[in-house]
């Protein structure tokens, strides 16, 4: 899968010295990295290790404690309308409203980012993701796939600069992950766009992902692609580098010091 750093002469996510501390706990400490077009960067790590709190500054949900967040050239914390107009989220654990149907999501979502063209945009997604046969059925009563489709129509719908993606293919039956992972790849082949993605199958990071930071007690302890990296650090696969990074930190920062 190839990835053309030089296709991008600026980043189009830029995080530098990133802080959040809740009083007397550091969730997130100096983070610094980046996402070039094209890219699927993978940010991984145990619970508790900083990529939710991380990932919620990026959306603006959170304030950093210190430390700056730039979106396509725009700085979040001084531009923040203009930021996060380029940025878009899915998460199966994050549903759109049942109640509404599918078509009734999309106009409200895109009414929102205030999507120029709507109703022609709304097409487009519904079509993208083999969703025109479900316009008009209520989210609530969708299979988790058909959910999951829907929610990535709705992130593609204001084609954002930057897609953050969090455990996107989470409880999905094989057939549909494979299918999943496929379009987000095929759409950041083809679009001007970085993707963040989050995600405990270390399998699926290794397919998708370009690049991955592994985060540990709020800090990136390690960088680099996620097929090499095992082997670098003596390890058979990305699951077992994982695990021994849940479990033994400070043997692998040792490692890297060293």
């Amino acid at each position: 899968m190839p990835h053309d750093a030089a296709s991008s002469p600026s980043p189009i996510l830029s995080v530098s010295q990133l802080h959040k501390r809740y009083r007397e706990t550091v969730a997130v400490d100096g983070v610094t990295f980046s996402v070039d077009t094209h890219e699927v960067l993978g940010l991984l790590g145990p619970n508790g290790a900083g990529k939710t709190t991380t990932i919620n500054m990026i959306l603006g949900v959170l304030e950093p404690t210190s430390g700056t967040i730039v979106i396509d050239g725009c700085d979040l914390g001084q531009r923040r309308r203009q930021a996060l107009s380029r940025t878009n989220f899915a998460a199966v654990y994050a549903p759109l409203p049942g109640n509404l149907t599918v078509a009734q999501n999309l106009r409200v979502f895109g009414m929102l980012y205030s999507v120029p063209a709507l109703g022609e945009r709304i097409e487009a997604v519904l079509t993208e993701f083999d969703l025109l046969r479900f316009r008009n059925s209520k989210c609530g009563l969708l299979s988790s796939g058909e959910q999951t489709r829907v929610a990535l129509a709705k992130a593609m719908l204001n084609q954002p600069r930057l897609l953050l993606l969090d455990e996107p293919t989470a409880s999905l039956d094989p057939a549909v992950a494979r299918e999943i992972r496929s379009a987000i790849r095929e759409f950041a082949a083809r679009s001007q766009v970085g993707v963040l993605w989050t995600s405990h199958n270390m399998i699926e990071v290794s397919e998708v992902c370009h690049r991955v930071l592994f985060l540990s007690h709020g800090r990136i302890l390690l960088e680099g692609d996620p097929r090499a990296l095992p082997g670098e650090h003596n390890h058979e696969t990305l699951e077992d580098l994982f695990v021994t990074v849940a479990r033994e930190p400070l043997t692998i920062r040792a490692t890297e010091e060293g």
